[in-house]
């Protein structure tokens, strides 16, 4: 049976092991950005303090899971699970799943077998859907061996409607390769 395509960009499932620690959101800003972030949007942090979206090849965060701002129009503290471009609020903050060792699902650009699993590839991010501002970020269909890449697979989703192996768009479990927190170098 075909996968059904539809993307939902990096969506929480879990950490790695068996901790006790239970799965929280940071807060960051979001200061400058001018770009649209969408529900489940990879985002990356910028040098002015905050969070914008993220594009291929670039130190992952996390995902977004909302945003809380106070409305310039109302007046009214407001939480909507995605950023607008042009929102002029000068107190917004991004609630981000950013632990290092989250495990995410999301769905693949092409198709994966068992023996991509501990490949690593990047992301193949498009704009979210306008409708229900939920992210069409996919993990790209092109895996490699070694550590330059963003995402590395864990396993094959157990989703029924998005776990054949034998067609695209197969829905991965995964965790960031490359994550600000892991990394050694500043941005």
């Amino acid at each position: 049976m075909a996968n059904k395509d539809s993307a939902f960009g990096l969506r929480a499932i879990g950490k790695v092991g068996q901790n006790r620690d239970a799965q929280g959101l940071s807060e960051y800003d979001i200061n400058t950005t001018t770009s649209t972030i969408f529900f489940q949007d990879p985002v990356k942090a910028v040098a002015d303090g905050g969070i914008t979206v993220a594009a291929a090849g670039d130190l992952l965060m996390g995902s977004l899971n909302g945003v809380f701002f106070t409305d310039v129009n109302t007046s009214k503290p407001t939480f909507a699970n995605h950023y607008l471009a042009g929102n002029t609020a000068s107190d917004v903050v991004g609630f981000i799943s950013d632990d290092p060792y989250e495990r995410f699902e999301i769905q693949s650009a092409g198709s994966v077998t068992g023996a991509n699993i501990f490949l690593v590839a990047d992301i193949a991010y498009t704009a979210g859907d306008s409708a229900n501002f939920v992210s069409k970020a996919e993990i790209s269909g092109t895996m490699a061996t070694g550590s330059a890449a963003q995402l590395r697979i864990l396993g094959i989703s157990k989703d029924p409607s998005n776990n054949d192996t034998g067609s695209a768009n197969v829905n991965v479990v995964v965790n960031i390769n490359e994550h600000t927190l892991n990394s050694v170098n500043g941005i």
